[in-house]
């Protein structure tokens, strides 16, 4: 790390607690919440579920957890699971699928992360010689595809497929409310469209911590049991609730302005010669093309802008909103230099 950050542009989970986030952790009412006794925690789960249309809700650490968890509540073990090209449930959570509920993916084509819903119909599988399909899972915004939103209308094209086939639909809604500042819709009505969803509020909502799955009463309480397998009992966890409380309710008012940022740098990379899609660039997330990205990545934190290199010609910069617009400026500076 340099001594001096301009902007560290590397994710938007790289966001410090607020003050208001600290002072909200410091009084937290607390209790067990492995016995479901800790109020905050309990406030945060409803909320999360009321905000999203959905009956009730599970905090977890991290939004890896969320969705391994609801793989595990939808599928049996051999199924498998229909989803986008690039799904992060596959591309960078380490193959947890296979691990902890033995299921495989089944890809289908995803431009700008939207797959068709008639690839999604045809993807389903009822073949005796095959693996039968045991759920259908979307991500939005989709993340390596650029942080890039799903239309409603597919949403719910998709939705009918999952019906038509008696299939669980699940979403992996890491960065959805990214999702509906951009379609200017409420939050619900994305989310109302799946049996189980994955919020993460340590993204673009600036929480330090967590995630909340969302689904039914009757499927929480199975997840309840998959997260105590996996480690995620957390005991006094109000302390993190009640930032993710904070973050919650005011993190979504912010998200516009930092897609309004996004697009700025995203338009000065283009303009300083940078390959980038701008039809990719819908919410806080940039993906460039450039060669020995790994070296250029590591010239520019020599000067105070951190970004990611996941590739060899590959960098991702993410927006947040501790980059506001006079840290933007000089980021932009170095990097187009």
């Amino acid at each position: 790390m340099p001594q001096t950050v301009i902007a560290d542009l590397r994710s938007d989970t790289v966001t410090t607690p607020t003050p208001e986030m600290r002072a909200a952790m410091a009084s937290a009412a607390v209790g067990d919440d492995v016995y479901g006794e800790d109020p905050t925690v309990n406030e945060l789960q409803a909320e999360v579920a009321r905000l999203t249309g959905h009956e009730a809700g599970l905090f977890m650490p991290s939004g890896s957890m969320t969705n391994q968890v609801a793989i595990a509540v939808h599928t049996r073990r051999g199924e498998e699971v229909v989803c986008a090209e690039g799904s992060h449930i596959y591309e960078w959570e380490l193959g947890m699928m296979a691990a902890f509920s033995g299921v495989v993916p089944r890809f289908v084509p995803a431009p700008l992360g939207v797959p068709a819903p008639e690839d999604v119909r045809l993807a389903v599988r009822h073949s005796i010689h095959q693996s039968p399909t045991g759920l259908i899972s979307l991500e939005n915004t989709h993340n390596k595809a650029g942080g890039t939103v799903i239309p409603t209308e597919v949403i719910k094209e998709i939705r009918a497929v999952a019906d038509a086939e008696g299939l669980p639909l699940h979403l992996d809604g890491a960065r959805v409310f990214n999702a509906a500042a951009a379609l200017d819709v409420p939050l619900s009505e994305i989310t109302r469209h799946f049996h189980t969803v994955s919020v993460c509020l340590s993204k673009g909502l600036g929480a330090p911590v967590g995630s909340v799955l969302v689904g039914s009463a009757e499927a929480m309480k199975q997840a309840h049991r998959y997260r105590k397998m996996l480690g995620g009992g957390m005991r006094q966890a109000g302390i993190l609730a009640a930032a993710a409380l904070v973050a919650l309710r005011g993190g979504p008012a912010l998200l516009k302005e930092d897609h309004r940022r996004t697009r700025e740098l995203a338009e000065a990379l283009v303009g300083a010669g940078f390959d980038v899609n701008l039809a990719a660039v819908q919410t806080n997330i940039i993906y460039a093309t450039l060669p020995g990205a790994a070296a250029q990545v590591a010239r520019w934190a020599e000067r105070g802008v951190l970004a990611s290199a996941l590739g060899p010609d590959s960098v991702r910069f993410v927006l947040h909103h501790q980059t506001g617009d006079e840290a933007l400026e000089r980021a932009i500076a170095v990097l187009t230099a």
